[in-house]
């Protein structure tokens, strides 16, 4: 099994079980949640990754470093 495939079963078990602990009660916004949630450790690990380098960081990234930044900012990240 690949990586990418191991990431995939990863969220797949996890919104499994953020279904089972909801209940009866309706999801909401599930998609902006989830981007949400991985989207900064992605981020934390792409610029440790690149020693702080937003250049190389973005680059890994395959965004602009300019985007790199609006969500470093909208994260509430440190470079």
């Amino acid at each position: 099994m690949s990586n990418t495939n191991l990431l995939e079963q990863s969220v797949r078990d996890n919104l499994e079980r953020y279904f089972n602990d909801l209940g009866d009660s309706q999801p909401h916004d599930i998609l902006s949640m989830v981007v949400h949630c991985v989207e900064r450790p992605v981020l934390e690990v792409a610029l440790e990754k690149a020693k702080g380098n937003q250049s190389k960081a973005a680059e890994m990234l395959g965004i602009t470093r300019s985007t790199l930044r609006k969500k470093l900012q909208a994260h509430n990240i440190q470079p």
